[in-house]
């Protein structure tokens, strides 16, 4: 592979590569091969010439469907190894192992953890029954006892009171129950005692209070250990309850809700000594399953350490034989069932790299017959590829997840590389800040060689991807830091002293009159003493909103001026005249003008409103400027600007529809055929110009196409040149963040840690807390 890399020609940042229709007619003993050694290349891109099939009537159904299944169980297995809290180190053995021989050893691996499982839960679900049933014994003695106290010296009262008035088979109240002296009698005081989850206990309290009419009593208390779901392996807090009634009735309805809140019930005896007896055995059996559950954790984790060391391999084989099987149904067997044939995309400049590695396939699978490739005509447009590196492949990503360019066309992910890392750093800018990211950084790349061997969580492995974009984000970062003069939201005298003094030696009104300028301006950069003064806020904004408008103006300009370059490279005259011409005269008497008239006020120390001037431009273009005109000639200016920004509207508009009829009707004149498109350029054509091979024209489709393509640059022009405020936004919110942090927490902090004489950090939580 490096070899193949070394041997590659120069690649065109600007445009596309070159792209060639291509053929293969591979013998099917050495199609496996030849598809693996292709997606190792990765550069060619197959048609599926079996689209009219389903997925299930495909020849290699039966492979997909073994390496979906092997799929399933490498997934469960890491399921496990992640459940289990297992760190799976990584293994080069059994790396040559065959397909087959992998699909046997995963499924006797799954049987094994699978019946391992099964018998762990069974375990685990007798352990917990043992353990709350110890749980239960505990706390339900406490409960008895309690409750025959309370049935001795409330006796006289229940005698008086409730059982006089009369002999009900089931009563309405539960102390008459207590006074009865067999508790096996069919009226007797009778109980049932069970554990339950924490969080249903209120419900269940409340459910048995209304199905029991109030004759009950319930008590609880929570269970000193929590529970392991055996099926979560969550630890679980559980309530013990003791519910106390009569009748057999209640005891059916209280059983019935026990069930339906998954209450587990287990009998507690009432003497003492068997409460003993019952105890202690249910300990020794706790112990042995302790020691049995303990031996079976360990024999399971020692199986999935087997399977975890070359699990990463395994995935990545089995994700490599389900893709040479999915390309394999893309192409078509022929007649004679012995050999695929194969349509698709390849660059021009890795046809030779693409026969050298199906020669090294037919001579790998000891094929007699070789595989022919050869190139072909096709009527549909090529796909666009771009060659990428390490550094422009994060904005290639970038771009193509707004949309992938057309064939051929230029390729903005270049121009991508300089522009949103600078406008991120106006909106970051703080060269303190960016010395942090240039830190982290340098340190993605020093260490780029360990970790790109290693398998990184999502996030880190996108910061690994994009560290080249970090990088540059923080180096643009100083740079507007240095301009913004900001080192964590604290200026400093870098470049020489500041152009402004205090009026008098106390500075005492630098804060409210003012500062005085006494010398030339700061030679880069912000002057420090705009920071705290009065005006402080005034001047950022007015800064940093027009600097946002300047960029936004720029950077249009460059995607007007990159279709320029499109339309001349496809040889399209008409969108050069009436698509190119009429959005720059457009966006710059607009949009231009205005960023004319922020650089003329910079220059000049004017106040003219810009607001004022911008807006009766169009209310009231002859009227007299008056204190806001900038310069001589500024109102004729404007009428121009206003007229051909008002003409350019319907030049976009028009013309081209129309030119294009013209153009179709002129080529299909007395004809009722179509063209027979034979040439290479003729695959190379942009949708809708005058050089569109398809004789099936819709000037109404066309008209319609064009003028939502104008309204939306009439409208897109006014609402981006808003959005790049966004930058003006985005920087006083981070600069105003900064000095928050800057003077509420670290001033904060250093000052109390000067007065208390303890850390910054002590001190602030001191204070904090207080």
């Amino acid at each position: 592979m490096n070899e193949f890399v070394e041997n590659l020609p120069p690649m065109d940042l600007m445009r596309s590569e070159k792209m060639t229709f291509v053929q293969l007619i591979i013998p099917a003993e050495s199609s496996h091969r030849a598809i693996t050694y292709l997606g190792e290349l990765g550069l060619i891109q197959f048609r599926d010439l079996n689209a009219e099939k389903s997925p299930f009537q495909r020849t290699f159904v039966n492979q997909v469907k073994r390496c979906a299944e092997m799929s399933r169980k490498l997934r469960f297995f890491k399921d496990q190894i992640n459940k289990a809290g297992l760190v799976a180190s990584p293994s080069v053995l059994q790396s040559d192992i065959h397909l087959e021989d992998l699909e046997i050893q995963l499924a006797e691996h799954e049987h094994e953890l699978i019946e391992m499982n099964s018998n762990s839960e069974k375990l685990r679900q007798s352990y917990n029954e043992l353990l709350e049933f110890k749980i239960v014994l505990e706390k339900a003695c406490s409960f008895l006892v309690s409750s025959h106290g309370a049935v001795i010296s409330e006796e006289r009262e229940l005698e008086e009171n409730v059982f006089s008035k009369g002999n009900y088979v089931e009563t309405p109240f539960l102390y008459q129950q207590e006074m009865t002296p067999a508790p096996s009698d069919q009226s007797g005081l009778r109980f049932i005692s069970g554990i339950i989850c924490k969080s249903k206990v209120l419900r269940f309290e409340r459910m048995l209070f209304r199905a029991t009419r109030g004759n009950m009593l319930f008590n609880q208390a929570p269970a000193d250990e929590q529970i392991i779901d055996p099926i979560s392996y969550e630890m679980v807090e559980k309530i013990v309850f003791v519910v106390f009634f009569s009748g057999e009735q209640a005891r059916t309805k209280i059983l019935k809700i026990c069930e339906a809140f998954g209450a587990n019930c287990y009998p507690v005896p009432e003497d003492i000594s068997k409460q003993r007896q019952i105890t202690s055995e249910v300990s020794a059996r706790l112990a042995d399953l302790e020691a049995t559950l303990e031996a079976g954790i360990r024999h399971r984790n020692k199986a999935l350490a087997s399977v975890g060391g070359p699990l990463t391999i395994w995935m990545d084989m089995v994700r490599r034989e389900k893709s040479v099987y999915d390309t394999l149904n893309m192409l078509n067997f022929d007649v004679t069932k012995k050999c695929l044939v194969g349509e698709g995309w390849c660059p021009v400049f890795a046809k030779t790299q693409i026969q050298e590695a199906l020669q090294r396939a037919t001579f790998d699978s000891n094929s007699e017959v070789g595989i022919i490739f050869h190139s072909m005509d096709a009527l549909e447009s090529p796909p666009t590829y771009f060659r990428t590196n390490i550094f422009t492949g994060p904005y290639q990503e970038i771009v193509d997840a707004y949309g992938v360019a057309r064939y051929q066309e230029a390729n903005p992910a270049v121009y991508t590389v300089i522009t949103f890392p600078f406008l991120f750093a106006v909106m970051f800018g703080d060269w303190g800040h960016g010395i942090c990211l240039l830190l982290g950084a340098l340190v993605l790349i020093a260490r780029e060689s360990k970790l790109s061997t290693q398998r990184l969580g999502s996030f880190m492995e996108m910061l690994f991807g994009g560290r080249y974009v970090l990088l540059l984000m923080s180096l643009f970062s100083i740079y507007c830091g240095l301009i913004y003069n900001e080192f964590f939201s604290v200026p400093y005298h870098i470049f020489g002293a500041s152009a402004y003094k205090c009026r008098d030696n106390t500075c005492r009104d630098a804060h409210t009159t003012g500062l005085v300028k006494y010398r030339e301006p700061y030679p880069f950069g912000v002057d420090p003493s705009w920071r705290g003064s009065r005006s402080e806020l005034p001047f950022l904004n007015s800064l940093k909103m027009k600097m946002s408008i300047l960029f936004g103006v720029v950077h249009m300009n460059l995607g007007i001026i990159l279709s320029y370059f499109n339309a001349h490279f496809f040889g399209s005259s008409l969108d050069i005249r009436y698509q190119f011409v009429p959005q720059m005269i457009f966006l710059n008497c607009l949009f231009g003008y205005l960023s004319l008239l922020i650089i003329v006020k910079w220059c000049t120390g004017s106040q003219a409103d810009l607001y004022h001037v911008m807006i009766y431009m169009f209310l009231s273009p002859f009227d007299n400027l008056g204190e806001n005109q900038l310069f001589w000639g500024q109102r004729p200016l404007q009428v121009v600007l206003l007229l051909l920004s008002v003409i350019a509207v319907p030049w976009m508009l028009f013309p081209k529809p129309f030119m294009l009829k013209k153009l179709h009707n002129e080529r299909f004149q007395g004809r009722t055929y179509g063209v027979l498109n034979s040439s290479e350029v003729d695959l190379e054509l942009e949708p809708g110009s005058a050089r569109q091979r398809d004789d099936d024209f819709n000037f109404t489709e066309v008209f319609v196409h064009q003028m939502i393509h104008s309204i939306e640059f009439v409208l897109g022009s006014v609402s981006n040149t808003a959005s790049y405020l966004r930058l003006w936004a985005l920087s006083l919110a981070h600069s105003e963040l900064s000095t928050v942090f800057y003077e509420k927490v670290l001033l904060l902090a250093w000052g109390l840690r000067s007065r208390y004489g303890m850390s910054s950090i002590v001190a602030l939580v001191t204070r904090i807390s207080q």
